[in-house]
């Protein structure tokens, strides 16, 4: 099997599934436009992350790694009436672009945008003493996956589910002597996953247009 066969699915998948959608397709184009690098999420994990939080009935979601709002827009969508979205990015120009895509798309009312480091801001929402969320979407620096992981937790309750993105990194997780620190943080992170009694995990191994990846479901208990 090959990239191109990947895409190939991928597209073919989003054409039969999805459908056209313009406000997610222009999201995109103005991202590009601002210089934003290619690495949202594709079509198809769009649609799963809005079927999870809509499987989750999720009120309140936190997403952390906004770039220029792709994957927000999706799981905005799924919010119902009165939900909230809170996603954090760390560029105030990339958060500048995903504030106008999150409007552009009609779902600006219920998104906040957050700038500046996650690990701070994820802080700030623990010391204000914020309600739990109902799902948690990691999709940042691989690096402060860990911090990131102990926040989501700490900012979870029992039912909540939290997943991570990028977590396989094209098989690479399986070696443990890689000196590579985008590796070396997720195993870290699956192993806190595997050692936390509150949590049951899985990691889904993916491949499409995006290469092949995967990513942790965690059900907090």
């Amino acid at each position: 099997m090959s990239q191109d066969t990947w895409s190939a699915v991928d597209r073919y998948v989003t054409d039969l599934l999805l459908g056209g959608d313009a406000d997610i397709e222009q999201s995109l184009e103005r991202s590009a436009a601002a210089g934003l690098p290619p690495i949202a999420v594709s079509a198809p994990q769009g649609r799963l992350l809005w079927m999870l939080a809509r499987l989750a009935r999720a009120r309140r979601i936190l997403e952390i790694g906004t770039l220029g709002g792709y994957s927000a827009i999706w799981l905005a969508r799924a919010l119902p009436p009165g939900g909230t979205l809170v996603t954090l990015e760390l560029s105030e120009h990339h958060a500048t672009v995903a504030r106008d895509n999150l409007a552009r798309a009609g779902v600006g009312d219920r998104a906040q945008v957050i700038t500046g480091p996650a690990a701070e801001s994820l802080a700030a929402l623990q010391r204000e003493g914020v309600e739990p969320f109902d799902l948690v979407f990691i999709d940042a620096d691989k690096t402060g996956y860990p911090d990131y992981w102990r926040a989501s937790l700490a900012l979870s309750r029992p039912g909540t589910l939290i997943v991570a993105d990028n977590v396989v990194r094209e098989g690479q997780v399986t070696d443990a002597s890689s000196s590579d620190e985008a590796v070396r943080a997720v195993r870290e992170t699956l192993a806190l996953a595997a050692a936390e009694s509150r949590v049951r995990a899985t990691v889904l191994q993916t491949v499409g247009a995006k290469g092949y990846d995967g990513l942790c479901l965690a059900l907090v208990e």
